[in-house]
């Protein structure tokens, strides 16, 4: 039994180098195009443009050929996560109205426990086994990332540096799990990154540098970003929702 009868992940079967396909499910298709419409409808200048922003990276994570390659490379997978947690996350949380979210300490914790979670092994791999399964793992990534950089945006500038710093030590610590692994860990990508040029191990680890570098760079680059406009002598500000 191959590895595509045993995994069917949301996105298809692992496609061959070349092969390039576009994800056209009405229902994604439906959705962005419903949200693009309110956001046009219900928002204004630079919310507006932040929103039409977020869904521009929602199509490439869902319909671009990004979706396909992600079934075969874990490399790819993560790209798309990142995309979700440190982009399309960070611009809707600018994008909708500011409001009270609660604890950002609760907020931090539980956006790392998701990320966290959904990268352990077993619940990966039941992620590319169910069409359910893998919608959960991804509106429960995103809904718990725009908690957090909600969080962000509401808090005090000290408070949001600490918790951004947190979030980047989370997300490179896991990121530097995955690089020094010493074998592979996610099953369904045992068999499906060879024809790219990989070893399982070796997309693996480019997965892991994926998360300890240029992701744990985002949340870093927001916590100087917040303390440069805290510290800095025109306009110092309490709060982080002046930030863009």
């Amino acid at each position: 039994m191959t590895t595509a009868k045993l995994w069917e992940p949301y996105c298809g079967p692992a496609p061959a180098p070349g092969d390039w396909r576009w994800n056209l499910d009405p229902v994604p298709l439906g959705v962005l195009a419903a949200a693009t419409i309110v956001i046009v409808w219900r928002l204004r200048g630079r919310e507006r443009a932040l929103g039409l922003s977020a869904i521009l990276v929602l199509a490439i994570g869902f319909i671009s050929p990004l979706c396909g390659l992600s079934s075969a490379l874990f490399a790819a997978r993560t790209v798309h996560h990142v995309l979700l947690v440190a982009v399309v996350a960070p611009l809707t949380a600018w994008a909708l109205p500011s409001r009270r979210v609660g604890p950002l300490a609760l907020a931090t914790a539980f956006q790392a426990a998701v990320f966290w979670g959904w990268h352990a092994p077993s619940a990966y791999a039941a992620a590319l086994s169910n069409d359910l399964a893998y919608w959960a793992m991804q509106l429960s990534l995103l809904v718990s990332a725009v908690w957090f950089w909600a969080g962000v945006r509401r808090a005090a500038a000290p408070a949001a540096v600490g918790h951004l710093l947190i979030a980047m030590v989370a997300m490179g610590l896991l990121g530097a799990l995955l690089t020094f692994a010493p074998q592979p860990v996610y099953a369904p990508h045992l068999l499906t990154t060879q024809a790219w040029g990989f070893t399982p191990l070796a997309d693996q680890q480019a997965a892991g540098l994926i998360m300890w570098a240029p992701a744990a760079a985002v949340y870093l680059a927001a916590a100087l970003l917040v303390l440069g406009r805290w510290i800095g002598p025109d306009q110092p500000v309490s709060r982080v929702d002046h930030a863009p």
